[in-house]
Formats: structure tokens, sequence, C-alpha cells
């Protein structure tokens, strides 16, 4: 389960990176992604543990998808309008 959690960790840093180094500019302070993408991954791996079988190699496999898919919806959810301006309704 360590293995699990530091492979995941290591995965949000990583995705973390990533999309701040690529969407810099759509993205919050740098600080707030960075912190995002581990905590995501993190909280997606502990998810994903406890609904499957621990014991068996796949489940793994199977705890670090989903700790990258838990942390791509979160780092998703930072991004803002590519315009830079938000549109918002007369109403």
């Amino acid at each position: 389960m360590i293995w699990e959690a530091l492979g995941s960790v290591l995965l949000g840093l990583a995705l973390s990176w990533t999309a701040a180094h690529r969407l810099s500019d759509r993205l919050p302070a740098r600080r707030t992604v960075l912190v995002t993408g581990p905590v995501g991954a993190l909280f997606g791996a502990f998810l994903t543990h406890s609904a499957i079988d621990p014991g068996s190699a796949a489940g793994v496999i199977a705890t670090l998808l989903g700790a990258a898919a838990v942390a791509v919806v979160l780092l998703s959810l930072l991004l803002r309008p590519a315009g830079g301006r938000l549109r918002r309704s007369a109403a």
C-alpha cells in the first residue's frame, strides 16, 4: 500500500507539473496546481484501492489509473477559459 501511495503522489506531481508547464496562462498560481495534483492522486488511489481487491497485480495498475483519473479531473477544475474573460449571462 505504501508503494501505491508513493507512486500515486509521484504520478500526481508529474501530471500537475505538466499541466502547469503547458497551460500556465489558464491556471491559477503554480503552487496551487502543484499541490492539487498529488492530493487528487492520493485521494483517487484511496478510492480505487478501497473499491477493488488490493492483493492482485492488476489492482496496483487499477489503483494508479484511478489516481491519475482523479488528479486529472481536479486539475481540469482549475482551468479558466482561454479568452481570459468570463462570460456571464445577462439574467
